[in-house]
């Protein structure tokens, strides 16, 4: 199979104003740029976000169910495995998790697909 990449074009003087403006590598300016993240606001919220800025996790379909599986879990002092993959957000999530699960006594295992 064949697979051709595209590239968008870059607004480099945005790039340049961003990282000027906001004292930023212009690696840093390009990425915002290229995500739309381009308004005061949001950037400083992108660089410096406070946890007043985070998502409620509980709109994710089904965290209500897991969480409350997870306070059984930890309740009933049961066996957990965790089950990721094995890419870099799969393995920071599934080091994260373990080490909360642990944190609050649960004997914890974990099991990496590729």
């Amino acid at each position: 199979m064949y697979k051709k990449w595209e590239y968008s074009k870059t607004d480099e003087a945005k790039v340049q104003e961003i990282a000027k403006e906001h004292n930023i590598s212009e690696t840093l300016a390009t990425i915002l740029v290229n995500r739309k993240i381009e308004n005061k606001k949001d950037i400083e919220i992108f660089l410096n976000p406070t946890r007043k800025d985070f998502h409620d996790p509980y709109k994710i379909t089904d965290m209500k169910i897991a969480v409350d599986r997870i306070l059984k879990a930890i309740e009933n002092n049961e066996k957990t495995l965790i089950y990721g993959d094995y890419d870099v957000d799969g393995i920071t999530s599934i080091t994260v998790l373990k080490k909360f699960l642990k944190e609050r006594g649960l004997d914890c295992r974990i099991l990496y697909t590729k």
